[in-house]
């Protein structure tokens, strides 16, 4: 292959890489993201979302004709007819000798651990752990929103901290510094309950709290140490969980990424983390991520040959493709 387009599809935004393989030179180009393949339209918006992101760098380039492009889409996983779809519909509209679509969390996953079987514990508002085994076995835990899951995650540890922030100002639970900080962010606490719904996301105004919780428990507070304690092993069981259903090969131990905006809570979650998964009989490796999403999905179009093959939806054109400059123009709806 000379060339590739490498798409990460989310929910919030969409980012495209042609990656030119002759010099590993690559040119990123990011737009608004789609709903997620599953959602009614979600492929029309998909396709919109692709060619928004893709259009621009074929043009810069001179009018390149990539020989794949494979997009990593939210929902791909739980409607495989409509990563069919948009596989087709990529076809049709970009000058590629081949199209694949797979989820998000495969190219999540491959970027992170380099296309090699493991777990990938996503870490934000929510939590998700996402096991990939050499025989291509796939694992979701966890990830079922903030009022069914997510254990571990930014809602639920930001969410405890904001009770027991007010549990020490009614004078229910013990004294915390957890009581100024969410002072400090929110204001009067006689209001917080509004506040903390005042955006229609009460989850991810929850999270934000969640780097006062770490910093209280850094500082020694025993309150917040305690709530971290709680996170850490409820992620540690979902990042276990996932091991415990994929086939591992090779013998040694999986290697383990943690990804996602709070990783960067510090040693107040990490430490408790390391020493759950170190104590469990299933052996887990935590290492470094060593690459992000769209960098996973540049893998994928590019090996054919790791464990997450499996999980790609590839189909190789048959027909003329389109002119570069001039790809089709989607209809409304697909």
């Amino acid at each position: 292959m000379t060339s590739v387009v490498a798409v990460d599809l989310g929910k919030t935004g969409c980012r495209a890489m042609l990656w030119n393989t002759a010099d590993s030179s690559r040119a990123v180009s990011s737009v608004a993201g789609a709903p997620g393949l599953a959602t009614p339209d979600g492929v029309a918006a998909a396709r919109t979302a692709v060619r928004a992101a893709v259009g621009p760098l074929l043009r810069e380039s001179g009018g390149a004709r990539p020989d794949a492009i494979l997009v990593g889409a939210a929902g791909a996983a739980s409607d495989p007819a409509a990563a069919h779809s948009l596989v087709a519909a990529l076809l049709a509209d970009l000058p590629v000798r081949e199209a694949a679509v797979t989820s998000d969390a495969v190219t999540a996953h491959a970027g992170a651990l380099g296309g090699r079987a493991g777990v990938v514990l996503a870490i934000g508002t929510g939590s998700v752990a996402v096991g990939i085994g050499a025989d291509g076995t796939y694992a979701r835990v966890d990830g079922w929103g903030p009022l069914l899951g997510d254990d571990g995650g930014g809602a639920r540890i930001g969410t405890a901290g904001l009770r027991a922030a007010l549990r020490a100002h009614d004078g229910r639970g013990p004294a915390t510094a957890l009581l100024e900080a969410a002072v400090g962010c929110f204001g009067d606490l006689e209001r917080l309950p509004a506040t903390v719904g005042r955006d229609g996301n009460p989850a991810r105004t929850a999270a934000s709290f969640a780097p006062e919780v770490a910093r209280a428990a850094d500082a020694g507070d025993a309150v917040a140490s305690a709530i971290v304690r709680d996170a850490a092993a409820d992620l540690a069981e979902t990042a276990l969980a996932a091991a415990g259903r994929i086939t591992a090969g090779g013998g040694g131990p999986l290697p383990m990424a943690v990804t996602g905006g709070l990783t960067g809570l510090g040693p107040a979650l990490t430490a408790p983390l390391t020493a759950a998964l170190t104590g469990s009989e299933l052996s887990l490796r935590l290492t470094s991520p060593l690459g992000d999403p769209l960098d996973g999905a540049r893998l994928l179009a590019l090996d054919r040959a790791t464990p997450h093959a499996s999980l790609v939806v590839r189909v190789r054109r048959t027909t003329p493709s389109p002119p570069p400059s001039t790809p089709a123009t989607p209809p409304a709806s697909a």
